[in-house]
């Protein structure tokens, strides 16, 4: 901080400042929130197992994960002493012993990772239960209107927004404060906390809630003919339950952690233009940047408002806040960057606009995926119709409309984000007298910084997709708790509920679609950081700067580099199939429990149903597989760069990103549309005889779309996200032990060995058969 100017600290500090006042700022919508009322008693009975079946599984998740995280933690204090300490850890130490530079600098990273997956469990739990405490309230307010039921759903999903923002926000501020520019050093363990942490609440949310939902949809739906939250299902709890540890905790660490890790991509990459400049604009106007975006986030929430009428205005009205927020935060981008990079040392880098204008393309690329992903999945789009036009023939055709969409959405998403990187070309690529190393960092940076911005609107964002099981689970707990009531005020509320769940399936794969879009523009990013990394390790071991990484590139017409590019691209396919094999397990075992249930007298009403089953079911189907998981995205990368070396972990890496973001666009995209289109259909009058509405063939297609879509877009779709960055972040933080140990010797090689016996276990975990499971259960 000393060799800041006077502007810099107080911006610094300012922006410290800001974080805190988002943390404020959550606690104030909590207390307005938590004074609504709360409803019936029996939509109290009803929210009571929710909120007890979704702390259950909350507790065992933190057991399940914390040895791994204890594990981790002491690598990473020991992974400073395996290389040198960086010139600027030395520098920020300067006076010390190199031994004890390593003991700080290894306190410094163990104690971020601590700190990063403890902000993102923080902002999974808390986010989780804030929606658990809203459901009811606004299922209780839409009996009084639109309006209460849309502010409540919304500024409820703002709470964990502002968490998010303001934890992540905090937790890099405060980092740089304290190490100045050896800070990346730290905030490599702070972004792998957050991811780890993410990519366990991702799994395990996500096999939760479409094992209980797939189960609950093939029994109750297509077999028993019950309505969606049917009391007597005997797994609505659990699928309502798996909305908020899926929906909520998931993507709530999903996005913190794509918050988390785009700013220490940023901030390692600004190093490099600092050294290259001797400017410490470019690695303060990040945090600034952030400041702005969570004072925009708060204005765009009081922008969403219900307007009289139609409970239609939904999507309209979320949409104008993050409008309003998008703008506001891209002229206050250039307004600060004008006031703090508008100076005669900056000009000789190309201007001070440069910034500010590839934080905007960021601003802009969220508004363009959010556009795209309601088009390909929205109940207005022309793709969501003609899925609904094919259940006329049948389940087939309808779940090829569906991989058709998907397949298209993916390409338009890729190419979009190609866009957007060819934008950081033209704006830092076009910077006169920078060599080819040079450009390449720049350009990096301006990726980096557009994923910044993209992420500009967390706080946005995060309240879009909490939206979506909030507003969900008061559907649920209103068709529980007014079953049999046909007054006018409760089918009043009724019709809120349902149009406030339709629009909430959009809001959740429009996020989704920002965080994959985020995922991507982050792992580029960080791939920018594993490039600058290896350099600075190829310079430490003598290399000059054209024989660097940075100069001579990644050469894919090396074979060695070609097989690390097709690992790379195969690992999203086999993480994906072992993430789906979990879901059809524990679904096959809950649609057998509901059948026994239903066998028993539940059905007919004789006996009540045993909800505590399916979620106990869904629990452990859940807490078994998230080491397993964990570990492909860890190890995999570590073993690849001990046996084939650094330039093949490159390869591996470029094919990920490519692999991971086509597949995820498509799982996500092709999941939200079969469910949407299930939701247009079941709008239509019931009539059995004329094939239309809920109870007719043309439904039940529906159905079997929308469960084979369950797991995609809600399981392994978005846990691609994480993993994709987990294994990037550990890349980055293992190029340089790669580089330095080219030659591995019999301790190298018994290293190499031990981790593929690691992942030989995991993936023989994964495949336990159902018999074994079920046991365990």
């Amino acid at each position: 901080m000393q060799e800041l100017s006077i502007f810099e600290q107080i911006a610094i500090w300012s922006v410290l400042g800001v974080a805190i006042l988002g943390l404020w700022y959550a606690v104030f919508l909590r207390k307005q929130i938590l004074a609504e009322d709360a409803g019936t008693p029996k939509m109290k009975e009803v929210w009571t197992a929710i909120r007890d079946g979704a702390d259950a599984y909350l507790s065992r998740q933190l057991k399940s994960i914390l040895p791994l995280i204890g594990v981790l933690t002491v690598a990473l204090f020991f992974s400073v002493y395996i290389v040198p300490p960086t010139p600027e850890a030395l520098h920020r130490f300067e006076g010390m012993s190199e031994e004890r530079v390593r003991l700080i600098i290894g306190l410094a990273r163990a104690g971020a990772f601590i700190m990063g997956a403890f902000f993102s469990l923080m902002v999974g739990q808390i986010g989780m239960r804030m929606a658990v405490q809203a459901n009811v309230r606004v299922a209780s307010a839409a009996r009084r209107s639109f309006s209460d039921a849309l502010r409540i759903a919304y500024r409820a999903g703002t709470v964990t927004g502002m968490l998010t923002d303001g934890l992540g926000l905090l937790g890099g501020t405060l980092i740089f404060i304290v190490l100045g520019v050896a800070a990346p050093d730290a905030l490599l363990g702070f972004g792998f906390g957050g991811t780890l942490l993410a990519l366990f609440m991702r799994v395990g949310g996500g096999i939760f809630t479409k094992a209980a939902d797939v189960g609950a949809d093939l029994v109750g739906k297509v077999e028993a003919g019950i309505p969606e939250d049917d009391p007597r299902n005997p797994a609505v709890i659990a699928d309502l339950v798996g909305d908020n540890v899926g929906d909520c905790a998931g993507m709530a660490a999903d996005i913190f952690e794509s918050y988390e890790v785009t700013i220490v991509a940023g901030l390692i990459l600004g190093l490099a233009l600092m050294h290259i400049t001797g400017r410490m604009e470019w690695i303060v106007f990040p945090l600034i940047v952030r400041g702005i975006g969570v004072v925009s986030s708060i204005i765009g929430t009081y922008v969403v408002k219900g307007g009289p009428g139609e409970a239609g205005n939904a999507m309209k009205a979320i949409f104008k806040g993050f409008l309003s927020s998008a703008v506001i935060s891209a002229a206050l981008f250039f307004v600060a960057g004008f006031f703090y990079l508008n100076t005669p040392e900056m000009d000789q880098w190309g201007g001070w606009w440069r910034i500010p204008m590839a934080v905007a393309s960021g601003v802009l690329l969220a508004i363009v995926v959010d556009r795209l992903t309601e088009h390909f999945t929205g109940t207005e789009g022309a793709p969501v119709k003609e899925i609904k036009k094919s259940a006329d023939t049948g389940p087939a055709t309808l779940i090829l409309q569906g991989l058709s969409a998907g397949y298209e959405s993916s390409v338009w998403s890729v190419l979009v984000i190609a866009l957007t990187i060819v934008s950081s070309i033209a704006i830092f690529g076009t910077i006169p007298g920078l060599d080819a190393a040079q450009k390449v960092t720049f350009t990096l940076y301006g990726v980096a910084m557009t994923g910044i911005g993209m992420l500009t609107l967390t706080g946005n964002n995060v309240a879009m997709d909490s939206f979506g099981p909030i507003a969900d689970n008061a559907n649920g707990i209103g068709e529980m708790s007014w079953s049999g009531m046909n007054d006018p005020e409760t089918k009043k509320a009724q019709r809120i509920m349902a149009d406030l769940d339709g629009v909430g399936n959009t809001t959740k794969a429009i996020t989704k679609g920002v965080a994959i879009g985020s995922a991507v523009i982050a792992a580029v990013a960080l791939f920018g950081s594993f490039l600058v990394d290896v350099a600075r390790s190829q310079a430490a071991m003598g290399l000059g700067p054209t024989e660097q990484i940075t100069a001579i590139g990644i050469r894919v017409d090396v074979p060695i580099v070609f097989v690390g590019m097709l690992i790379g691209g195969a690992l999203p396919w086999l993480f994906s199939s072992f993430a789906i094999q979990a879901v059809s397990r524990a679904a096959a075992l809950i649609v057998q429990e509901c059948r026994r249930q239903f066998r028993a007298g539940v059905l007919a009403g004789t006996i009540a149903p045993d909800y505590r089953q399916a979620v106990s079911i869904s629990t452990t189907a859940a807490q078994k597989e998230l080491v397993s998981l964990a570990l492909l995205g860890v190890l995999t990368p570590i073993l690849v760069g001990l046996v084939f070396q650094v330039e093949a972990l490159g390869g591996f890496l470029a094919g990920l990103i490519l692999s991971g973001q086509l597949l995820a666009v498509f799982m996500n995209n092709a999941g939200g549309a079969w469910d949407n289109a299930k939701k247009l259909l079941e709008e239509e009058p019931r009539d059995v005889a004329a094939n239309t509405g809920k109870g007719s063939e043309r439904h039940k297609a529906t159905v079997v779309g929308d469960t084979v879509g369950d797991p995609l877009k809600d399981t392994s779709g978005p846990a691609l996200n994480p993993m994709i960055k987990v294994v990037n972040l550990v890349a980055v933080i293992v190029a340089p032990i790669v580089v330095k140990y080219q030659d591995l010797g019999a301790q190298g090689w018994t290293v190499a060995v031990l981790l593929l016996a690691a992942l030989v276990w995991a993936v023989r975990r994964s495949k336990k058969p159902v018999e074994d499971m079920s046991k365990a259960v």
